[in-house]
Order: structure tokens, then C-alpha cells, then sequence
């Protein structure tokens, strides 16, 4: 009878410990095959014996710690993931039982525990318990240095005294700065706390860093103190801002600066530092390295070429605050020392490449105030800077520095060329002729990915259609080895469940015989739901899923010899003859069309009227419906447009005002309804702009592949998603957008709508994504501008738009060569900010506009609200840029 294993399955951990302490270490490792033995077991159990037996694997575990005598093994025992759960464990009785080990022993353990990241923060009191008498240093690895700034911050004391003087287990806070004060680490820890490769997030909790019992304000008290030097943490801080990092983070060390209230020699010391986070810090650090430097300025302690290297530097930036600010500083040092300008002026002219037409000229009347009439090499200088200036502003500069890039050469109006990128290209997507070991190969890496695109997956499913007519057998053989990860291809597993398969898997499990026909059943529900109503994306999955089931149903009893709808081009679209040519071969060797796949080929087939007769000539049924489908008219399902009233929407954390926005409903599309099969049907039926639905997300890219010559239909599917994208704090939807404008069909309103749409939404990568759609479908000549303009005005004047971000949108487009084409589109839609009182944020876009004009010279009428804006008096940014418009339209209409 073994005593101590018994006292472990029983769950016996004040017995173990006793069993354990008097035995040797040749005794104690005597123990370890059985305790080993009993762990493999344990590894087995599933999570309710697990559960039940959790006092047999805390026995256990105290028992390996117990009774293993080398560091290294005693480590990785007690750090075991699967003697763990989810639950407290009270570390008490490990660390008594390891306090009668050798100092050296119970150290080089605790290091060992310390550097393993995954459980030192659970870990943490017993290495304080086993460094405790050792006089080992801490470790400093980053985790234990975020647990003991944790536990620091969360400290208690263990007992509170009674009035009648006896004492009872009541844990109570514990101040930060008396937990601070009595932990002998203290001094060692706290450097480490700059050097960490994340700041540990316990620092950031508070809302004044001043506060008593702050970790900020604690910081600055212990370098009061001595008990850590000053220089530490200044030095630390600073390093730390330079490392970079996200803002949250990075306001805890800014915080302790101000609170360490660094003086001027101190300040001085890092003048480089503060020049560098001006530079390249994020927005708030940057601006407070800036108050830094302005504060040496004033202090004198900031010479000219240090002003101008920070300067060259800050003016770069994208934000106009920190711009203007720095303006405002070269100005003061321009008047306080007129023989810098040498230095200075040059450094001022970085400005003229910044993007917002009223900073160049802040900065171009600086120059023109401080310029003298000797300064004929530093005018020199000036004017080659003076190249980056708007059209408008350059013809100013001209007049000031001489010579410049003549204006209107070759970049201003009258040398204007439109760029535009190039139309997307289409890469065809074949199958035939590939080997088997190629179709293995691809098939095994779907198989462990979420992510494949509708490319790969149409790939992958024609490929292995192909080598399962071939030779089944040859397939399976190779399919096995592949795939002996997939529980689903285990010979010992059963039936496997298709509901749980991706397309690609959905084929393999059916070439390898692990599925059951009766389960691939066309009237078998998907996912355990009908054809019901549903969202469009659920119902997009199932057109794909049921496509794919019935391509494995055929596998095992009526093999095909390949499929009908597999795409030509990348993009999805099927041209007719391709099509012709399968239905061909088809006729020829007897076999019929599965009815999913010639629906979906239908759908993805390019609409082409003189193949209609090539298809008529078939005498077939297929081939008459292929007829027909290439000579119907081609334009999409007819939809609906209104606009929705203000109302509340329930969200989970209450009621919330939507903004009015526009919705579009779709038509009952009758062919789909009438003559496809069942899972086609939502893809006919009405459809209401409904802002959000539930769906699971990431595979909205490869559904465009369903319909890929109907873009019309698709953007009105989208648009909600796009809405929400504008109006809410969604994300991710324009990215199908920038894909969608990229497909076939016509490029209608619905499709220019939900461009206009995402042209304002909230973030910069939905933005981007539209700015790409919009040059997309310049470039292939389908851009209406006017109904752009129009769709934009309505949503400004909805609020679906916000003209900041309608600016930042433009802004990015205008830049990449589409002056023009930007122009065209922003002509419509100004008089919605400037009608009906001006919007805020107008003045940007105005911006915006005014500078497409100066590059491409277009002319035109003026936007109505452009003239009493223009007429307005005062500095303010629309009024500014209202005049600046005015005037490069009134300039190209005489040039006109």
C-alpha cells in the first residue's frame, strides 16, 4: 500500500505534506513514477472529472513539487498548466512544504517560476514565499515585475486588531506608499518598471496622477525620499516615451514628468530627447515635448539650430495644432533675434509642404515678414522650398522670391493631366490539368484555415470534383496522410457532421467516405434551419454550402466531371462560353447538371447576347434557360429609396437616437423565385434596408462570388453595413466595397450610394477603402460624379456624413493625381454645408475643393452658399477658404 499516493487520490494535501517533509531525496524521488504515472491519467479525464477531482490534483501537484529535488523539474512541475484550473489555488501549503529546501534551491526555483510568462502572476506569492530568507535578488523578468506592481497596488494587511486587543484574519487596504515603503524590493523593482516591454497596467489606474496612493504621485515621493533617484525616473520616463507605444500607456510617463516638475537644467539635459518625441511621438506626447522646448526657449536655453532642427521636424506633422504652434514660436524667435533668419526661414519653409493651404500661407507671410532685401542666397534657398506650394500660393511666393517652378508649369492648370490608377486587372483561374499532389496540397491548407478567399475555395472544390472522377481511390490515398489531423477523416470517426465543414472539407470528407449520403440531402436543412427568412449574408452562406453538399452528394453516388459554375476570372465571373463549352461535354458524355451548380453559374455567367444562340443550339433544357438568361434584360432587381425617420434603436447598454439615413428596398426578383432551387429564394425576395443584422462575420469577400455580375444588388445589401460604418462605431465594411466596385454589372445608383456612404465613415481604413472604390470606377469610365455629388449632399445634409470626414476622404483621393475627378464630385455636394447655415467642418472641405480647382483649373458655376460664404467677413477657415475657392474658379473660368 502506498501511503502517499493514496493521500493524493483522496485529496489529502495536510497528509501529503506531512509524508513528504521527513523523507530524503532519494526517498521522495522514489515517489515520482507513480505521481507521474497519475498525472497521465489525470491528462485524460474530461472537464466534470476534472472538476470533481480538483482536490486530487491539488494533492497531486503539492506532491511533485514536494518530490522532486532538482530546481529545473521542480520548476516545470509546479508551473503545469494541467495541474491547474480555472479556480484560486491557495499556495500556503506548497510554499511551507519548500521552506525546509536549501536557500540556493528555493531561489533558483523561484527565478525559474519568475521567468515563465504564461503563470507567473499566479504564481507570484509563492516566489515572494520561496525568496523570502534567501537574500536572492528579485527576478526582473517583465512579468514578475507586472505582478509585483500588482500586488504592490492591491496590497492588504493580514490581520486588524479588535478594541478588546485579539486578533482575526480581516484582510484591509493597504496604502500604496506603506506598501511601497515595507517592501525591500521596492528600490530594485522600480527602475525595472521603465524597461518593461509594456508599462505594467496597474500604473495607469487613476484619474489624477497627483492623487495620494496614485502610482505617479507615489514615484515622485519615493525620489523625494531618496528612496529611488530622481535621475531613474527621469531618465526611465523619457526612454520609455522614446520607445513609443499607445497613448494610453504612454500618459502615465508623461504624468510622472510633470509631477517630478523637472527644472530647467533638467529639461535642458534632454533637449535632443524632447526634439525627437516632438517629431515622431504620438499627438499628445508630441505636444507636451513641444511646452517643453517652448519652455526652453524662453528660458534661453534653446539655441537657433536646435529651434530649426525641431522645427524641420514638428512642421511636418499632420496636425495643425502643433503646426501652429510652432509657427508661433519661430515667429517670437524671429523677432527676438533678426540675424538667425538664416537659420530659421529655411526651417519656417518646411510648412509649405504641409497639406492645408492656411498653414503654407502662415508660414509664407512669415518669411515674406522677416525676409530682407540683402538675403539674396537665403531667398535662393526659399525658392526652391517654395515648389511644394499650392498653385496659388506659388504665383504669391513667385513674387516674392523671384524665380520659382513656373506655376503654371507643368503642374499648374494648364499643363494638368488626370491621373487614375490603371483598370483592376482579371487573372483567370483554371483548374484543368492540375495535378493530384497540387489538389492535396491546397485542399490540406483550407482545411486549417478560416480565411480562404472565394478564389481558392472554387479552386479547391473543382479540382478535387476532377480527381475524384478520375480515380477516387488514388484521391482518398493521398487526401489521408494530409489531412490525419482532421478528427472528421479518422477511419475510427464515424459519420462527420456537414453542418460543421467547409466546402473544400465537405468534398475531402466525401472522398474519404465520411460522410453519410442521406445527411447531403437537398431538403436537408442548413445548420439546422430551413430556407426561411434570414439575413442576406446567412443566406449567402447557405447558396455556397448547399452548392457544396450537393457536389459531395454527387461524389458518392453519381460522380460529376467537373462543375459548371467554377469561375473563369478571379473575381468569380464565368463567361458564357465557358460555360457552353461544359454544358457541351456534359451532353456528350450523359450527364446531368446539378441543379445548385447551374444556378450559381447562371448567376455568375457575363450577360452576352450573341452566345445566345451557341446555348439555344444545345437542345437542351439547360441550354434553353442559358438562352434565355443571356438575352433578359440585364439590369438589376428595380429598388425603392427613402429616407428613415429619427427614432430610437435598443442597444445593450440602452436606447440610443439613430440618425435619419437613407434605406433602399429591393424588388422581388420573380426568375430566381420562380425557377431556381429552393436555398435561391431569399437571394429573390424583398429585402428592407434593415441597419444591422447578425450574422457570422469574415466571409462577406467571398460572397461577392455569388453574384459577381451584379453589383447593384450587392450594394444595397451592403449598405447597411456601410451606414453603420458612418453612423456608428462599426468597421470593416468598406473593404467589400473597394471589391464589389471591382465586379460586373452595372454601376448604378445603389452602387454610387453606398461609395458615397462609406466616403464618410468613421474610420480612416473604411475611408481609404471607398477612396479606392471611387477611383475604380473612374477609371473604368462608370463614375457619375453628378449622382455622386447629389448622394453625398443628401447624406451631409442627413448627418450620415460628417464633412470632416468627407474632407479627409477627398483630401486622400485628390492627392493621388484625381484633382479633377475630385472637383467634379465635390461641385454637387458643397452646397449642403453651405446652405442652410454652414455646417461645421466646412471649411475643410472647402479646403479641399479649392485645391483641386487650383491644380486641375476647372471651372464652372459657383456652388450655391459660395458667394454670401466668400462675402463673410473675418479669418475664420470657411470664410478663408469660401474667398480661395472663389477666386481659383473665377481664375479658371477667365482662363477658360
Amino acid at each position: 500500500m502506498n501511503t502517499l499516493l493514496d493521500a493524493v487520490r483522496t485529496g489529502r494535501c495536510d497528509l501529503v505534506t506531512s509524508l513528504i517533509t521527513p523523507l530524503t531525496d532519494h526517498e521522495r524521488r522514489a515517489h515520482l513514477p507513480e505521481l507521474t504515472a497519475l498525472r497521465a491519467e489525470a491528462r485524460a479525464w474530461d472537464w466534470r472529472r476534472r472538476w470533481d477531482a480538483e482536490p486530487t490534483l491539488r494533492a497531486l501537484h503539492l506532491a511533485g513539487a514536494g518530490c522532486h529535488t532538482g530546481p529545473a523539474a521542480a520548476a516545470s512541475w509546479i508551473a503545469a498548466r494541467d495541474l491547474r484550473d480555472a479556480r484560486p489555488r491557495d499556495t500556503a501549503p506548497l510554499a511551507a512544504l519548500l521552506a525546509g529546501r536549501a536557500p540556493d534551491w528555493r531561489a533558483d526555483v523561484a527565478h525559474r517560476l519568475a521567468a515563465r510568462t504564461a503563470t507567473v502572476a499566479d504564481d507570484y506569492p509563492l516566489i515572494r514565499a520561496l525568496l523570502d530568507g534567501t537574500q536572492a535578488p528579485a527576478p526582473t523578468t517583465d512579468g514578475f515585475v507586472h505582478a509585483w506592481a500588482l500586488a504592490t497596488t492591491t496590497a492588504t494587511t493580514a490581520t486588524d486588531t479588535t478594541p478588546t486587543g485579539r486578533h482575526r484574519p480581516r484582510p484591509r487596504p493597504r496604502p500604496l506608499r506603506v506598501a511601497l515603503r515595507e517592501d525591500p524590493y521596492t528600490p530594485h523593482l522600480v527602475p525595472h518598471l521603465f524597461e518593461t516591454a509594456e508599462p505594467a497596467p496597474s500604473l495607469t489606474w487613476y484619474d489624477t496622477p497627483h492623487t495620494p496612493g496614485r502610482w505617479p504621485a507615489e514615484l515622485a515621493h519615493l525620489a523625494a525620499q531618496g528612496t529611488v533617484e530622481r535621475r531613474t525616473l527621469i531618465d526611465g520616463s523619457i526612454n520609455r516615451l522614446l520607445r513609443g507605444g499607445r497613448t494610453a500607456h504612454l500618459a502615465f510617463y508623461t504624468d510622472l514628468l510633470d509631477l517630478l516638475d523637472l527644472t530647467t537644467d533638467e529639461r535642458a539635459e534632454h533637449t535632443a530627447d524632447w526634439i525627437a518625441l516632438a517629431a515622431d511621438a504620438p499627438s499628445p506626447t508630441a505636444g507636451r515635448a513641444q511646452q517643453t522646448l517652448t519652455a526652453l526657449f524662453e528660458a534661453g536655453r534653446l539655441p537657433a539650430d536646435r529651434l530649426a532642427e525641431m522645427s524641420q521636424a514638428v512642421l511636418f506633422r499632420p496636425e495643425k495644432k502643433l503646426v501652429r504652434a510652432q509657427l508661433v514660436l519661430l515667429g517670437k524667435a524671429l523677432r527676438r533675434r533678426a540675424e538667425d533668419r538664416s537659420t530659421l526661414l529655411p526651417a519656417t519653409a518646411a510648412a509649405f509642404g504641409h497639406p492645408d493651404t492656411v498653414l503654407q500661407e502662415k508660414a509664407l507671410k512669415l518669411v515674406a515678414t522677416h525676409l530682407r532685401p540683402g538675403d539674396d542666397a537665403l531667398r535662393t534657398d526659399l525658392a526652391f522650398e517654395a515648389e511644394h506650394l499650392g498653385p496659388a500660393l506659388r504665383r504669391t511666393a513667385a513674387d516674392l522670391l523671384g524665380a520659382i517652378a513656373d506655376p503654371t508649369d507643368p503642374t499648374g492648370p494648364a499643363g494638368y493631366e488626370e491621373t487614375l490608377p490603371a483598370a483592376p486587372a482579371r487573372r483567370p483561374l483554371t483548374t484543368a490539368g492540375r495535378s493530384l499532389a497540387e489538389t492535396v496540397e491546397l485542399v490540406a491548407a483550407l482545411a486549417r484555415t478560416n480565411a480562404a478567399t472565394a478564389e481558392e475555395t472554387e479552386t479547391a472544390l473543382d479540382l478535387l470534383v476532377r480527381h475524384a472522377h478520375q480515380d477516387r481511390t488514388a484521391l482518398a490515398a493521398a487526401l489521408l496522410p494530409a489531412l490525419a489531423d482532421r478528427h472528421w477523416a479518422r477511419q475510427d470517426a464515424g459519420h462527420a457532421d456537414p453542418d460543421h465543414l467547409s466546402g473544400p472539407e465537405l468534398l475531402a470528407a466525401a472522398v474519404l467516405g465520411r460522410l453519410d449520403p442521406a445527411d447531403l440531402a437537398p431538403q436537408r436543412p442548413i445548420n439546422g434551419r430551413g430556407f426561411g427568412q434570414h439575413c442576406i449574408h446567412d443566406a449567402l452562406q447557405r447558396v455556397t454550402t448547399a452548392r457544396a453538399r450537393e457536389a459531395a452528394l454527387r461524389v458518392l453516388t453519381d460522380p460529376l466531371p467537373f462543375l459548371l459554375a467554377t469561375p473563369t476570372w478571379d473575381c468569380g465571373t464565368l463567361e458564357p462560353q465557358d460555360l457552353i463549352t461544359r454544358l457541351t461535354a456534359y451532353t456528350r458524355q450523359g450527364r446531368v447538371p446539378a441543379p445548385a451548380d447551374f444556378a450559381q453559374a447562371l448567376l455568375r455567367v457575363r450577360r452576352d447576347p450573341h452566345a445566345a444562340a451557341q446555348a439555344e443550339a444545345l437542345a437542351t433544357d439547360e441550354g434553353r434557360r442559358l438562352a434565355a438568361w443571356l438575352t433578359a434584360d440585364g439590369a438589376p432587381a428595380p429598388h425603392t429609396r427613402h429616407v428613415t425617420d429619427r427614432g430610437p434603436r435598443t442597444w445593450w447598454g440602452g436606447q440610443q437616437d439613430m440618425p435619419r439615413r437613407i434605406v433602399l428596398e429591393l424588388a422581388e426578383h420573380l426568375v430566381i423565385q420562380k425557377e431556381f432551387p429552393a436555398v435561391f429564394h431569399p437571394l429573390g425576395r424583398p429585402r428592407t434596408g434593415t441597419p444591422h443584422c447578425w450574422h457570422w462575420r469574415g466571409q462577406e469577400l467571398a460572397h461577392l462570388a455569388v453574384l459577381p455580375q451584379d453589383r447593384e444588388t450587392q450594394a444595397v445589401w451592403l449598405l447597411p453595413d456601410l451606414t453603420g460604418c458612418a453612423i456608428g462605431e462599426d468597421r470593416g465594411a468598406g473593404e467589400v466595397l473597394s471589391r464589389l466596385a471591382e465586379l460586373g454589372g452595372p454601376a448604378g445608383p445603389a452602387l454610387h450610394l453606398a461609395v458615397a456612404t462609406a466616403l464618410g465613415a468613421r474610420h480612416t481604413e473604411d475611408r481609404l477603402a471607398a477612396v479606392d472604390a471611387l477611383l475604380v470606377l473612374a477609371a473604368t469610365g462608370e463614375l457619375d460624379t453628378a449622382l455622386l455629388g447629389r448622394d453625398l449632399a443628401e447624406l451631409l445634409r442627413l448627418g450620415t456624413v460628417k464633412p470632416n470626414r468627407l474632407a479627409d476622404a477627398a483630401r486622400t483621393a485628390a492627392a493621388t493625381g484625381a484633382y479633377a475627378t475630385t472637383w467634379a464630385v465635390l461641385a454637387g455636394a458643397l452646397a449642403a454645408v453651405l446652405t442652410d447655415g454652414p455646417a461645421r467642418g466646412a471649411g475643410e472641405l472647402l479646403a479641399v475643393a479649392a485645391d483641386c480647382v487650383e491644380h486641375c483649373g476647372a471651372g464652372g458655376p459657383l456652388p450655391e452658399g459660395l458667394a454670401p460664404a466668400a462675402a463673410r467677413k473675418g479669418t475664420s477657415q470657411l470664410a478663408t477658404q469660401a474667398r480661395r475657392l472663389r477666386i481659383a474658379l473665377d481664375t479658371a473660368a477667365a482662363a477658360g
